[in-house]
Parts: structure tokens; C-alpha cells; sequence
């Protein structure tokens, strides 16, 4: 789905993310369906917030495997893409930056990749299915 790169298209994309995977048999108050919503909920800031190309929209895309839900998030801006190396925490006063530490920690393995047929990244996310069912949701 293709959603406007403004704070509430980031906020429709959590919720898609939520139905969809209610949908899919993943209710609502299950760790699968918190977790990859808190994940989406945080990469959709992100393109938001720092891969905002005025006019141009981002994309999710969730995809299911028999051990992995995957979520992408993809924007147009190519330059402002994250550091590979693990995302260090910000100071303790700061007002951003925690995004992708909360990805990395609730994440099996996420990571970035270039758009192959157009401008900008995905980045993207994968829970495995094991673990959804024995952790306890987030929060």
C-alpha cells in the first residue's frame, strides 16, 4: 500500500499493518500482531519524518512465510538512509532517535536495501514466528 508521508499516513499504515495481520489469524492482543504493529508504527515515522520527499508517498508491504512476518518500509529519500552498524542509544534528553533501537530490539533482523526500480530505501523487519509465541507481547 502506498500511504501520503505525513503523520497520518503513518498512522494508517500501523493500522493496516494491525488489521491485516488480525486478518491473517494473528488477533489483535497477540505478540505477532503488537510487535510487527510497534515496528511498522516506528519505520512509517521514519519515512515521515526523515525520508519525506514533498509529493511523494511511502510504501508498506507485509509479507508472511511458515516462519516469519516481514514488514518494508519504503521511501523516496536515497540520501538519508540509517547506518548499517547496531543504532546507539541517544542521549537521555534527547526528543528523537530511538526508532530504530526499538526496531533492533524487538526485531529478529531487520535492515536496509536500496529500491530497485525507483528512488530511495526499504527498510524492512522480520519477527520470527517461534518467538511471537513465546514472548510476551511488548509493553
Amino acid at each position: 500500500m502506498r500511504f501520503s508521508s505525513t503523520p497520518r499516513g503513518a498512522r494508517l499504515a500501523r493500522r493496516l499493518v494491525s488489521h491485516r495481520l488480525d486478518e491473517w489469524g494473528y488477533s489483535y492482543d497477540s505478540r505477532a500482531n503488537e510487535t510487527m504493529t510497534l515496528v511498522c508504527a516506528e519505520l512509517a515515522a521514519n519515512a515521515v519524518r526523515h525520508g519525506h520527499v514533498p509529493g511523494r508517498d511511502f510504501e508498506v508491504r507485509l509479507t508472511r512465510s511458515a516462519t516469519a512476518l516481514r514488514v518494508e518500509v519504503s521511501d523516496t529519500r536515497t540520501e538519508r538512509a540509517p547506518r548499517q552498524a547496531p543504532p546507539t542509544a541517544p542521549s537521555d534528553d534527547a526528543e528523537s532517535g530511538r526508532g530504530l533501537l526499538i526496531v533492533a530490539r524487538l526485531a529478529a533482523r531487520w535492515g536496509m536495501s536500496p529500491r530497485p526500480a525507483a528512488p530511495g530505501k526499504t527498510i524492512w523487519a522480520e519477527l520470527d514466528l517461534s518467538e511471537a509465541h513465546t514472548q510476551p507481547a511488548p509493553g
